[in-house]
């Protein structure tokens, strides 16, 4: 199965959050701060939303930093992914 966004939204997948500090610290699962970094799936063709023509500025494969707690989570094939607007993207990391 395969999630293909409409107008201006775009298919992530988080990354994993670190297992440990940069010390060497191991970090329990309670400790771990939410990824924020995520790769992008698919995009969708942008075109005119709410009366404004949007132009997607991001690709697949790209890597992402996006809001915390932005849009919608969705599980497929025991994949889970987040679904979120162009504008919930705040940066693309090279």
């Amino acid at each position: 199965m395969k999630l293909i966004p409409l107008a201006d939204r775009v298919v992530l997948k988080m990354m994993e959050a670190e297992e440990t500090t940069k010390g060497g610290i191991i970090l329990t699962a309670s400790a771990k701060e939410k990824p924020s970094v995520a790769e992008v799936i698919s995009v969708g063709p942008g075109g005119t939303v709410d009366g404004k023509e949007v132009v997607m500025t991001v690709k697949p494969g790209d890597k992402v930093i996006c809001e915390n707690y932005a849009g919608s989570k969705v599980k497929i094939e025991d994949e889970e992914y987040v679904v979120v607007r162009l504008k919930e993207i705040i940066a693309i990391v090279e």
